[in-house]
This record gives structure tokens, sequence and C-alpha cells, in this order.
């Protein structure tokens, strides 16, 4: 057991997005590449010596190999203990629950959460905070800075320490604290909900699926949805974790859960239906018969979110990523809350669930959480719905149709071009900026143009500024395209273009979404030139 100083040299491309540094998983596995990665991290955070950290991943393919690297480079570098989850795995919202619970450092999660997985898919790696959130753009761009100059790293030369069991190993100095990553989480979710309420919904013959999508959340559902609140075996689909997600796309989203989606659209539909994805922050909703997109799903559960125990007090304020439809902004304004519009990323949520400015905050993305973690939480986002539905006796359908009924009905969808070749995005994004000043008061397909911008972020808590978080078209009806290009993917760049009308007359709020934003879209492609720069006739993914 020998610590070691090894040479390197700085490695292009390894800039941290919104949700760490996701590159294809042949490229984490080459010379250095991780390691310079997890160097660059302990010098953007001012060393890793006397710390303690957080540590596990999705389980996808690299997931223990790369844990292993980790952790032997945090004993060289001096770090006090490493609580890591059995056989490197933790959801990414359990991570954050324990680096809250246990006060450490900070914690470093190991996936590309909803992105496939295997040795020829993607991979990732992110650096949370003490307050259990992803790093902010000041520490990740310290992280960047770092990568462009470090010549060297410090790892310990030993056998593999074993992970397959719960319990504590000395390795050079530094503790490594192996623990059940399922238990603490369950118990947060026991006193944020009403178990015996939804134990007691179960037992009159209430039908739920959840897809876990061979993903980390197999282990969670099982344990709450079958053992804990006695939903029926098999009540989980999916259940096992693989390394390359079953050869699945994990993304809980119309497409990519087809089969769920199917299945609550036929002759034999379970009463409610969810999935979750990689690592287990996000989610989808759905009822015997009906998809709830994740705008809608964030108004209901802010509607709503009294009626378990642990927001019986209220909320001090929710909040939406820009994207987001404006559906809970109207639940907002009727209760009285505060309601803040953030750039895409949850790191943006940290500072306002800090400071107890909010309690529930969403992304359109297929993410909703609350100030119990700083990260969304889809397996949570699933407990709160069953807890309405046990409490209200209501459908998924009939909750949903009177939450219309009261605040009207925001008709939303998001279309997304994957792998565009990425200069020809920028080249559309940039000349959409130029016509910017020009677009208020053109006539398009969906109307007169009211405003048109470019989105930009100040922080209420600490003054921060983000510019260039996507562009806004607002027509005089309040209908809304905007258009953003997301960092989340490995190859070229994806382009998304998210579309809203607001509809509140009764008569027409259960319309089919294409249709009621059919002039939405052909607007989008009127003012941005869609076809014309990406050379695609329809999006990849329609949500």
């Amino acid at each position: 057991m020998e610590k070691i100083t090894v040479s390197s040299q700085p490695i292009e491309g390894q800039k941290p997005g919104t949700s760490g540094l996701r590159k294809k998983t042949k490229v984490f596995m080459g010379p250095h590449y991780l390691e310079n990665f997890v160097q660059a991290i302990w010098n953007g955070i001012g060393g890793a010596a006397g710390k303690t950290f957080v540590l596990g991943g999705d389980g996808r393919y690299f997931n223990e190999r790369a844990a292993q690297v980790i952790l032997r480079m945090a004993a060289a570098s001096g770090a006090a203990k490493v609580i890591v989850g059995k056989n490197a795995v933790l959801s990414t919202p359990a991570a954050s629950h324990l680096i809250r619970k246990r006060a450490t450092d900070g914690g470093i999660i190991m996936s590309a959460s909803h992105n496939p997985g295997g040795i020829d898919e993607d991979f990732g790696v992110k650096f949370n905070m003490a307050n259990g959130g992803p790093a902010p753009e000041d520490v990740t761009d310290r992280m960047f800075e770092a990568t462009k100059t470090l010549t060297s790293y410090d790892i310990l030369e030993t056998q593999d320490i074993d992970l397959s069991a719960v319990g504590t190993t000395r390795v050079a100095g530094m503790d490594v604290e192996v623990v059940d990553p399922v238990e603490d989480y369950v118990a947060l979710m026991e006193e944020l909900f009403d178990f015996d309420k939804i134990r007691a919904l179960f037992a009159t013959g209430f039908k739920m699926k959840f897809d876990a999508m061979h993903a980390v959340t197999g282990p969670y559902a099982h344990e709450i949805f079958e053992r804990r609140l006695g939903a029926p075996v098999g009540s989980v689909l999916n259940g096992v974790p693989l390394p390359d997600f079953g050869g699945r796309h994990p993304d809980p989203n119309p497409i990519w859960a087809k089969p769920l989606v199917d299945l609550v659209m036929g002759a034999d539909a379970p009463d409610f239906a969810a999935a979750s994805d990689g690592d287990g922050d996000r989610n989808m909703i759905l009822g015997r018969g009906v998809y709830v997109t994740p705008s809608d799903s964030l108004a209901v559960l802010a509607a709503n979110a009294h009626l378990a125990p642990g927001y019986a007090g209220g909320l001090a304020g929710v909040a939406r990523s820009m994207p987001t439809s404006r559906a809970v902004d109207r639940v907002a304004e009727a209760m009285g809350l505060d309601c803040f519009e953030t750039p895409t990323g949850w790191k943006f949520f940290g500072n306002l669930l800090d400071a107890g400015r909010a309690t529930l905050c969403g992304e359109e993305s297929a993410g909703t959480g609350s100030d119990h973690v700083r990260e969304k939480d889809g397996v949570w986002a699933v407990l709160l719905w069953l807890n309405i539905l046990a409490d209200t006796g209501k459908s998924v359908a009939t909750l949903l149709s009177d939450h219309w009924m009261t605040y009207g009905r925001n008709y939303y969808s998001r279309h997304d071009y994957e792998a565009v070749d990425a200069a020809r995005a920028s080249d559309m994004i940039d000349a959409l900026r130029g016509k910017l000043i020009d677009l208020p008061g053109q006539k398009f397909a969906a109307g007169i143009v009211e405003s048109a911008d470019e989105f930009a972020y100040d922080d209420p808590v600490d003054n921060s500024r983000s510019e260039r978080q996507g562009i806004r078209i607002t027509f005089e009806d309040g209908s809304r395209i905007v258009f953003r290009l997301s960092g989340t993917g490995t190859v070229g760049a994806t382009l998304r273009v998210y579309l809203e009308a607001y509809e509140n007359n009764s008569d027409k709020l259960h319309a089919k979404a294409e249709d009621a934003l059919s002039d939405i879209i052909a607007s989008a492609d009127q003012i941005a030139g869609i076809k014309a720069y990406t050379g695609r006739t329809a999006p990849d993914v329609k949500t």
C-alpha cells in the first residue's frame, strides 16, 4: 500500500456542465481521464485533506471500477473518510440525503442520469456540495480551470477495497464506510409521507406499476412499494439494475417508457403508473388512460402537497425552470406563494431551498423535488402522488381534470432534436439572437409576438447572474416558444424546443396537446428555421 504521484498532462474538453462531466464510457476509461478529472475536483474545492465525502453511482458500466479509483485517490489526497453505498451504488437523491444527514463536505456521484449505459454508451461524474446539491458554476469553473493546468495526480497503490458488505475499513489512514444504499432514504420517506394511508389504499385493491427501467431505483422501489406499502409483488417492473440498463434508454418519458404508456392506455390498465430514470432523480406519472406532463405534475403537487404530513404546514414558495410551463405559477398566485423562475439545472434551486424561499421545485425534463434533499427525486414524487390519491380518493384522471377546471390548462410539449450538428445548432441560436429586437409586433401562425428575449437570471439570494439561459418568444395571448441547446448529451448538440399555450375555456380542456399546439409548432419553425438549420423535418423525441 503506497501513495504514488503519477505524471499527467491536461486533457482537453473536461468542462463540467449543469450535471457534471458526461462523456462516452470509453473516454472515461482512457489513460488518466478519470484521474485527471477527480484531481481537478480536489483542486476546485480546495483539496480533499481531512474531509469526509459520500460516494455512489447508478450502477452503470464502469461504476465499480471508477469507485475504486476515486477511493484510492481520496486516500492518497488525505481524505478522512468516504461513505460509499454498497457495491458503489446510491441513487442521486439518496446520495444528496446522505451528504446532508451525515454533514459531510460533499460527495461524488457517478452517473450520466437518463443517458444510456454500457461500454459503448455514456458515463458521468459530478460533485455535490455540503448542502447536498450540485456544485454551482463558480466551483465547476474552478474545476475546469484546474483541468487545464494539472500535471500530476496522487493515487494509492493497493488492492481493491471490498464494497460488497456493510461495514468500515481503514485504508491508508482513511475510513471507508460501506452503507446500505436504501435504508436512510426509506427512513426519510417515512417521515414525509403517510405510509399507513397509502398502505390502506393498496389494501382496497388499488393497482400500481412502477418501471425502474433496470436502473438504480429498483431496490428502492421493491423495498418501499412492495415491502413497506404492500403493493403486490410484481408491481415493480424491470427492478433489477443492470450495467447497460437492459439495453434500454433509462429516460422516463412516453418514448423510452412506451411499454408502460401502452399498459395504462390498454384494457387492463392499472390505477396508477410511474417510472424513474438511470440515477433515480427523474419521474414520469401516469394514470389509467392519462399521461401527466412534468409541468402539470409540479402544479398538481404544489396544489395538494399539504395533504402529506411532511408538508402539512404549507409551502414557503415554489420554483420552476424557465422552460417549464407556467401551470405552477397559477397555483402559486391562487395560494399567495412566491414563484421563482430559474435557469435549467437543479443547482439553481439550491440557494432558494437553503434560504427557505421555496419548498417545491420542478423542471420540465421530468424532475420534481422539495427541500428534503438538494436534488430532484423520482421516488419522492411518486410517493407524494400516492399520498394525494390516497387522501382524496380520486383517480389520476379526475385529479388532473379538476385541477384544469380550477386553474385552466397550460397545453405543453417539448420537441427534442438530438445529435444535431453542433455548429449548425449554434448558428441557428445566433441567428435567433439577431432577430429578437425585431420580432415584437410580427405576426405568425400563433399570433402576434408580444416579447422576445434571451433569459438571464439574477439569483435573489446571492445576487449572482446567469446569462444566455434560453431564448423566449411570447405571444399576445400568453403562448410561448422557448429554444435551448442542452448540455446533457455526449454527441453533437440537442436542440430543445418548448411549446406552451394556455386555455381556460372549460369546453377546450381535454384536446390532444399536439392539436392545441399546432399553430405554436408551426410558428417555431417559421421563426427559427429549424428545418433549414438542422435538416430535420421532425423532432426525435416529443414529450
